[in-house]
C-alpha cells in the first residue's frame, strides 16, 4: 500500500539537489523527525522508468518570509504577547535534508530529481536497506536487531548473518555511555536473535562472554522483566521471550582454594557452574603473557625454551640430578629447581650448566614458581586441570567465564589461553561447533589506542583481522571509541550506538554524521541505537527489547552470593553436583585429620573424574590414618616387706 504525500523535493541554487542528497519540505504537521526514512518518486522517466529514491533525514530547518529577527520584534512592537492579535500568521516552512539510501534504476547515478515525498513503507524500508537481497525465501540470512519506527509504521530491522558472522564480513562493535548505552542489553538482545534465526545451512554457533564487571552476565539463564511493549517487539521479530535455555559458567577458585570467586556462589546455581583451573602444561603454553619481557632477557628465553623441549612431561637425566625427573606440575618444577641447584652446589660445577649460567637458572625459578602465586586459584601447583569443554561445545549454548573478581594478571592469562584455544580448535574444525562469538567488554581496557602492545591487545587484534575466516567472531563494547586501538573497530562489519558523550562526538571520528544526527546521539532513550551494517548506505534508528534475562543486580539481590565458606562447606557444595547424597557430616568425618591441601586435592581430582560413586572416590584420594593404640603402663611391683626391724633381713 502506498503511503500518502507529504512533501515535496526543493532545490535551490544555494542548496542544489546530489545524487547522494537532496532537500525536501513538508507540512507542519508532518511526522518527520532526524532518522526518518522517505520514498522519492520521481516525475519524469529515465531510460523508460520512473526513478525512486530512497533517503533518511539527517538535518531539519525551519524558515519563515522574515529578512531578519528584528522586524519580528518591530511587527509586534516588542511585545511578544500581541502576536495572537495579528491579522494574518506568519508563513512557516520546514526543510528538511536526506541522506540518499539508495536510487533505483542504479545506473545512470545522477542527481536527485523533483518529486514527490512520502514516509516509506514496511517495503519500501527492506528495499532503502538493501535487505531484499538477503531476505529471499529459501535463502534468507537475516538476523533481526530491532524496529524502525516512523509515526504509526513499524519495519524490522535485519542484519545479514553473511556479513554479521562470516564469511564476507564479520564482527560486531558497540559504543555508549556506561550505563545509559544498554551495551551489555544489546549483546545479550542479538545473542538471542542469533541463537533463533541463524541460519541451519550455515552451521552450529555458540558463544563465549568474558564477564569483566560485576553480575552483569551472570544470570542469562534467568527469566527477567519484559512490559508489554517489550513482548510486542519480541512478537514482531519472531524471537521467544525467554532466557537462554543452555548456559555453563566459569570460574577460578579464591586464593584459599575452597569455593570458586564468582558473585554466582549461591548454592541455587551450583548446577551449572564449574571452577576453571589450569596446570603447568596449560601456562607454559602462554607464559609470556605473565613474564614481563624487559626483564625476561634473551638468556631467561633460552633457558625457558629448553625446559620446555627437553624437561617438561619429559623423563629428563642428567649427572647433576639426584634423580631423574619428570616435570608435569608446578610443585614437580619446584622439585626440579631444588635438586638442580643442590647438585651444582654440592658438585662445584662452576656456574653453568648446560650453557646456561646459575643466576639465569635462579631467575627463571623465581619468575616460573611465581606464576601459580600471583594467579593462585586459576593455576595450581599439582597441575589439576578444570577447563572449558574444547572439542565438545554444543550448539546455541552460551559459556560464561567470569573473571570480574580475578586479579589483572590471571585475567590476561585467561583471555589469552581461552581465545588461542577456540582458534586452534576452529583451525581443526573440531570445537564441536562451527562459529563461537566471543563478547569481550571494557575495551578501552583490553585494546586501548595507546599504551603497551600486550597480548591480549594482539589477540583481539588477531580475531578482528583474521578470525571471520575460521568463524570466530568478535563481539565487543567500550565506553569510548575513539580510544579503542582503530583496528579493533575499523575491522568490525557492524557497529552500533547508544547514548554517547558530547565530548567523545566531537572528536574526529563523528565528523562523517550530521551536527542533528549527533545531537540525536547524545540525547538516545534506553532501549535506542544507531545501527552502521555493510548493507545500508547509511546509519539507521532502531529500538530493541530488554534481553528476557535477569539483570545482574536483580539476580545478585534474589540470590545472594555465599559468604566465606569453611573447607567442608565448600567440598560439600562442589561434590553435590555429582551426588546430591553427599552431606556435610560425611565431608566432616572424611576429611578429619588430613591437610586442607591433601583435601582440595582429593576434591579436584573427583570433579575432574566424575566417579559413577562419587563417596568411595572421593574416599579413596586421602590415605589412611591409623588410629594410635594406647600404651600399656606397667603396674609397679611392691617392694617385698621385711620382717622384724633388722635392716639386713636377719
Amino acid at each position: 500500500m502506498s503511503s500518502p504525500i507529504m512533501g515535496r523535493v526543493v532545490a535551490t541554487e544555494k542548496k542544489p539537489n546530489t545524487a547522494h542528497e537532496f532537500h525536501f519540505w513538508t507540512s507542519l504537521d508532518s511526522p518527520v523527525g532526524i532518522g526518518t526514512i522517505v520514498r522519492v518518486d520521481g516525475e519524469r522517466p529515465v531510460n523508460g522508468q520512473l526513478p525512486r529514491i530512497y533517503g533518511i533525514v539527517v538535518e531539519g530547518f525551519s524558515y519563515t518570509d522574515l529578512l531578519s529577527p528584528i522586524h519580528d520584534v518591530l511587527g509586534h512592537d516588542g511585545a511578544p504577547e500581541t502576536a495572537a492579535q495579528a491579522a494574518t500568521l506568519r508563513a512557516e516552512i520546514r526543510l528538511y535534508t536526506a541522506h540518499v539510501l539508495r536510487q533505483i534504476p542504479d545506473e545512470p547515478l545522477q542527481p536527485v530529481p523533483m518529486g514527490t515525498v512520502a514516509l516509506a513503507s514496511d517495503e519500501d524500508v527492506a528495499v532503502a536497506l538493501r535487505m531484499d537481497t538477503y531476505l529471499k525465501a529459501g535463502t534468507n540470512t537475516g538476523i533481526p536487531c530491532g524496529l524502525y519506527r516512523a509515526g504509526a509504521m513499524e519495519a524490522p530491522i535485519y542484519l545479514d548473518a553473511e556479513f554479521l558472522m562470516g564469511p564476507e564480513a564479520a564482527h560486531l562493535n558497540i559504543s555508549g555511555v556506561s550505563g545509559l548505552a544498554t551495551k551489555t542489553s544489546a549483546v545479550e538482545w542479538l545473542l538471542s536473535s542469533i541463537f533463533t534465526h541463524f541460519p541451519e545451512n550455515k552451521g552450529s554457533v555458540a558463544a563465549v562472554c568474558f564477564n569483566v564487571k560485576g553480575p552483569d552476565l551472570l544470570f542469562l539463564d534467568k527469566p527477567g522483566t519484559l512490559d508489554d511493549a517489550d513482548h510486542a517487539i519480541y512478537d514482531k521479530l519472531g524471537v521467544p521471550a525467554k532466557p537462554f535455555e543452555r548456559v555453563r559458567y566459569f570460574a577460578p577458585y579464591t586464593a584459599q582454594g575452597f569455593s570458586i570467586n564468582t558473585l554466582r556462589s549461591n548454592e541455587a546455581l551450583s548446577h551449572n557452574l564449574s571452577p576453571l583451573t589450569w596446570g603447568l602444561n596449560e601456562v607454559m603454553q602462554f607464559a609470556e603473557v605473565l613474564l614481563n619481557r624487559d626483564d625476561v632477557d634473551a638468556k631467561a628465553d633460552a633457558f625457558i625454551d629448553f625446559l620446555q623441549e627437553r624437561v617438561i612431561n619429559r623423563e629428563f637425566r642428567d649427572p647433576v640430578l639426584s634423580s631423574p625427573h619428570r616435570v608435569r606440575s608446578f610443585g614437580e618444577l619446584e622439585q626440579f629447581f631444588r635438586d638442580l641447584l643442590r647438585g651444582m652446589e654440592d658438585r662445584s660445577s662452576g656456574e653453568h650448566w648446560r650453557t646456561h649460567h646459575v643466576a639465569t637458572i635462579r631467575k627463571v625459578r623465581n619468575r616460573l614458581s611465581n606464576i601459580s602465586t600471583r594467579c593462585a586459584g586459576l593455576v595450581t601447583d599439582e597441575g589439576a586441570v578444570s577447563d572449558l569443554p574444547f572439542g565438545s561445545f554444543e550448539d546455541r549454548t552460551v559459556y560464561v567465564v567470569d573473571v570480574a573478581s580475578v586479579e589483572e594478571d590471571a585475567q590476561d592469562l585467561i583471555f589469552a589461553r581461552v581465545v588461542s584455544k577456540l582458534r586452534e580448535h576452529l583451525e581443526r574444525r573440531d570445537l564441536g561447533v562451527s562459529h563461537v562469538i566471543v563478547f569481550v567488554d571494557e575495551l578501552n581496557k583490553y585494546a586501548p589506542a595507546d599504551g603497551p602492545d600486550t597480548y591480549v591487545r594482539k589477540m583481539l587484534l588477531d580475531i578482528s583481522e583474521r578470525g571471520r575466516y575460521l568463524g570466530l567472531v568478535l563481539f565487543s563494547a567500550q565506553q569510548f571509541r575513539s580510544q579503542v586501538h582503530r583496528r579493533v573497530p575499523g575491522n568490525s562489519g557492524t557497529s552500533l550506538y547508544g547514548r554517547m558523550d558530547m565530548d567523545e562526538l566531537a572528536t574526529p571520528g563523528y565528523a562523517v554524521l550530521s551536527p542533528a544526527t549527533r545531537t540525536k546521539l547524545a540525547t538516545l532513550e534506553k532501549g535506542q541505537l544507531m545501527v552502521r551494517h555493510p548493507h545500508f548506505a547509511q546509519p539507521i534508528f532502531v529500538r530493541f527489547p530488554r534481553p528476557a534475562v535477569m539483570r545482574g543486580r536483580d539476580g545478585a539481590e534474589q540470590f545472594p552470593p555465599a559468604t566465606d565458606l569453611a573447607i567442608d562447606v565448600a567440598v560439600m557444595r562442589s561434590l553435590r553436583q555429582l551426588d546430591s547424597a553427599v552431606s556435610l557430616d560425611w565431608v566432616k568425618r572424611t576429611i578429619a585429620g588430613h591437610e586442607e591441601a591433601d583435601v582440595l586435592r582429593a576434591r579436584n581430582e573427583t570433579l575432574r573424574t566424575k566417579p559413577a560413586n562419587v563417596k568411595s572416590f572421593f574416599e579413596s584420594r586421602f590415605r589412611k590414618i591409623v588410629p594410635t593404640e594406647p600404651v600399656a603402663v606397667p603396674v609397679a611391683v611392691p617392694i617385698r616387706a621385711l620382717k622384724g626391724d633388722d635392716p639386713y633381713g636377719f
